[in-house]
């Protein structure tokens, strides 16, 4: 199935790797004898028409060869419908239009992909287009001087889900976390904390909310001896003592939201380690680095930038870019292939500067560095805008999210829509146990079929792999099951190459709807006292199969699949 960025379903195909090497094997015999004159083509076009009665799955790929084999589109179409008739998988092709193929499957042909599905089990889906790839996966980038937001909460759902779909893929994914622990902004907290916990006005600009009160309680718990102290040297002490705290809170409400991470970097560390000045030296190597007015900047218009970005100030004070170039440099000699940075919405300005840091450092910035930029996310309760956080005083948290909503309802709801959308999180719909709460009905589909499978068991109903005969799948219900089946791997592919992972919920959706359409129309289990018979024994097998494909999408997204509800 294929959707369009939005994630709207505009064209659905099945089978689409058998097919194509079919067509590809047939246009091979065409060439060979010298009824061809053209080279193969990249990719072979496959979908599956609206009107079942033209076939199973439509391709144009006649059209497509037409003009360099120098004949008319319809010659080529009854030249590969001849070759393609022969094979023992395809029941009969038809000619259309100008040349397009209708091609219809055998049924038994059809019906392997639930043997497939069933042999691979939890590695359905899963593929090799990204093998010995490393990627390095940053989703969250914060200051550990408060509650994660509503904004990191979409990066938590999304990056995670992305981070399991780039896997499926064959990847290497290593998910970073980004503290944000150096600065002016670390200095504020420490002093927020430490007015809290003497009792004194915080400072202008200061840190509010309850969590500072607690933070300032628990540091004089752990250590009274802080107050003894004085001066810088105590602020200090209050500021990294909060720091800890603090960023051990971040790490357990992640932790809690299924979201984990392999590297907790800290922007500290790059210059107390001396990667800011490697880095700054390798640019000067390839040549983009000058020095003007007393300040040493990076030629990053030669890259698309819109203004050349300083390095270091005329007081030789380093910029916050220097510790974006640095980090770079840092990913890339760790052995990182791709660098992927999901951004926030107010970070539109940093895609051509991160691009031109890559270009800079002598890489290919089309490949090497992609960035993803999250719009908003709004939360309506009882029709209206949810603002206040009990907790952090302002905008709402993670942690306060999923009081409401549970884990589940949050991260599918998140990852369901394209980053790059500003969207609405209704409270309210994500409460209810009803198919309009888009989570709970691809989990009730899940449910459902385990449900059925209970009672196939408890009626002896053997639907094993060893009884199965998908030559019995003959229902159109059944055959637009088994399509949509097959076309999770191709989603899955899909979904890491877009860096789309709303594209499997989408799918998850149709393919409950097409579950349920089939399950309205073919019955599973014997009524009454009715025999139970082999088809019976081939559609609980689909069911099976269904069930373990719903199970693989909810797992890609971090999100359950339940045996009842």
């Amino acid at each position: 199935m294929e959707y369009a960025s939005n994630g709207s379903l505009v064209q659905v195909s099945s089978h689409s790797e058998l097919l194509a090497s079919k067509i590809t094997s047939a246009l091979q015999g065409c060439i060979k004898r010298g009824e061809l004159d053209c080279a193969l083509p990249t990719s072979i076009p496959l979908e599956r028409p609206k009107n079942r009665d033209h076939g199973d799955y439509a391709s144009s790929i006649a059209l497509q060869v037409a003009k360099s084999a120098g004949l008319a589109p319809r010659a080529v179409a009854e030249l590969l419908k001849r070759d393609l008739e022969a094979m023992p998988e395809v029941a009969s092709v038809d000619i259309a239009g100008p040349g397009f193929i209708n091609i219809t499957l055998e049924r038994a042909s059809q019906g392997e992909v639930v043997n497939a599905i069933l042999t691979a089990g939890e590695k359905y889906g899963d593929g090799s287009a990204l093998h010995d790839v490393a990627i390095n996966l940053e989703f969250i980038s914060a200051n550990p001087t408060g509650p994660l937001h509503l904004g990191h909460t979409r990066w938590a759902a999304v990056g995670d889900a992305l981070g399991r779909v780039l896997s499926a893929a064959g990847a290497s994914v290593t998910r970073e976390f980004y503290i944000n622990d150096r600065g002016n902004q670390m200095d504020l907290f420490g002093a927020s904390v430490r007015a809290s916990a003497l009792g004194q006005p915080l400072p202008e600009d200061g840190y509010q909310g309850a969590y500072i009160k607690d933070l300032a309680q628990a540091v004089i718990e752990a250590d009274k001896g802080i107050l003894t102290l004085s001066g810088n040297k105590q602020l200090v002490e209050f500021r990294e003592r909060a720091y800890k705290a603090q960023l051990a809170d971040q790490q357990r409400v992640l932790e809690e939201f299924g979201t984990d991470f392999d590297v907790w970097f800290s922007e500290r560390s790059l210059h107390s380690s001396g990667a800011v000045e490697h880095g700054l030296e390798k640019l000067r190597s390839q040549g983009h680095v000058y020095e003007q007015e007393g300040a040493t900047w990076l030629r990053t218009t030669d890259f698309g930038d819109d203004k050349d970005r300083v390095l270091v100030k005329s007081g030789n004070e380093l910029t916050y870019f220097s510790s974006d170039t640095a980090y770079y440099i840092n990913k890339r000699e760790r052995g990182f292939d791709i660098c992927i940075y999901m951004l926030g919405a107010d970070h539109h300005g940093y895609v051509n500067r991160l691009k031109a840091i890559s270009a800079c450092a002598g890489d290919d910035p089309e490949y090497n560095i992609h960035v993803l930029i999250g719009q908003l996310v709004k939360i309506m309760e009882n029709g209206e805008e949810v603002k206040l956080s009990k907790r952090a005083g302002t905008i709402i948290t993670l942690e306060e999210l999923v009081e409401k909503v549970g884990v589940d309802a949050a991260r599918y709801t998140l990852i369901r829509y394209p980053v790059d959308s500003p969207m609405v999180l209704d409270v309210d719909v994500l409460k209810r146990r009803t198919n309009d709460n888009p989570v709970y009905y691809v989990q009730y589909a899940h449910a459902r079929i385990a449900a059925v499978l209970r009672n196939a068991d408890e009626l002896k109903i053997k639907y094993s792999l060893a009884e199965f005969d998908p030559a019995l799948l003959v229902h159109d219900r059944e055959n637009e099951l088994l399509g949509a089946l097959a076309e999770f791997p191709r989603v899955v592919a899909g979904a890491a190459e877009m860096r789309e992972p709303h594209r499997v919920a989408r799918y998850l959706e149709v393919l409950a709807g097409v579950y349920h359409g089939f399950y309205a129309d073919c019955r599973v289990l014997p009524l009454g006292d009715e025999v139970a018979t082999p088809t019976h024994s081939a559609r609980a097998n689909l069911c099976n199969a269904t069930k373990q494909v719903i199970a693989n999408g909810l797992n890609l997204l971090g999100v359950s699949a339940p045996e009842r509800m």
